[in-house]
């Protein structure tokens, strides 16, 4: 149903240029709130690639289907380079994270975890669908490239969860998140039709809570209530991210991974990793790039041409 809310007349791009869009202000949104200094790292760190991956698209986007992402992304997000989409390719062992702990983690910190995870996970399946049914070489090979890289993304995020929590404590922390993301969509809902959709399938997840609380007090003899906040956190929003953004453009922009920590320098096993993937040839999030300027007179495509934002 939701997924049906979906306008017919999107394009691919379109829709494509939306789910980077999602996944920029949402992991902004996340990491401005996370209270956890480790955790707010790696979504500080994940966004700055989503950014990218925007600028990439949107560019595709005027090359192929000659219209601007403005008016998709109309005024709440910037289309300007992030870090770089080839710099984005690490070692397996750089992608894992350590994990919070479950018995002193914030509830909402559990909770930005799964969603986050979720987003991530739905954009890759949503490339490795879409990406083989464009005839045009470099976009077919754009949503490949950028598509592993969300999966990179998934085992980023979903490394930060808990692996001792049993199965009915995830199952207990899924339901309880689908009724915190349900809310905020309808406290903030201002077309009637779509409201009553969130409003219905909040009262089901309710229902599936429920349901949750039950199994865990049946099969594990534990008080659910005890894992769960005393009060529903303050509703998720999406809106404008484009200081912190900036502040992170200007303080993260060469951050790369060396086993779960951050370092500034490109480590052997970095380098080692991209030049066994590139090679001598040219990434294709580059390509496109290069492509456009070839088109549009040596201009990339930006919605705000004027600020510098670093690597491109």
């Amino acid at each position: 149903m939701v997924n049906w809310l979906l306008p017919g007349w999107s394009s691919v791009l379109e829709t494509t240029i939306a789910y980077e869009q999602v996944a920029t202000d949402l992991t902004a949104w996340v990491a401005r709130n996370e209270p956890d200094p480790y955790l707010k790292q790696a979504y500080e760190f994940g966004v700055l690639e989503d950014f990218d991956h925007l600028y990439r698209y949107s560019n595709l986007y005027e090359m192929i289907e000659h219209r601007k992402a403005e008016k998709i992304v109309d005024e709440l997000t910037e289309v300007i380079p992030g870090r770089p989409t080839r710099a984005h390719h690490r070692h397996p062992f750089d992608n894992v994270r350590d994990n919070y702990d479950k018995q002193s983690a914030a509830a909402i910190s559990k909770l930005h975890q799964l969603t986050i995870t979720a987003a991530e996970q739905q954009t890759l399946n949503y490339y490795a669908n879409v990406g083989p049914q464009y005839m045009e070489p470099i976009a077919r090979q754009l949503y490949q490239e950028i598509g592993l890289i969300e999966e990179e993304h998934v085992t980023h995020y979903e490394s930060l969860g808990d692996g001792s929590e049993s199965w009915f404590e995830k199952l207990l922390l899924h339901e309880y998140n689908e009724c915190y993301l349900y809310y905020s969509f309808f406290e903030q809902e201002v077309d009637p039709k779509v409201k009553q959709i969130w409003e219905l399938h909040l009262q089901m997840e309710i229902g599936q809570l429920h349901a949750a609380c039950d199994l865990m007090r049946r099969y594990e003899d534990r008080d659910p209530e005890a894992l769960l906040p005393t009060e529903l956190p303050n509703v998720l929003l999406f809106e404008p991210n484009r200081e912190y953004l900036r502040h992170l453009l200007a303080t993260q922009m060469d951050l790369t991974t060396l086993g779960t920590g951050y370092v500034r320098d490109q480590h052997e096993r970095f380098v080692a990793m991209q030049e066994r993937l590139q090679g001598d040839g040219t990434p294709v999030s580059d390509m496109v790039i290069e492509q456009h300027r070839e088109r549009f007179e040596g201009a990339d495509y930006r919605s705000d041409p004027d600020l510098s934002a670093g690597w491109s």
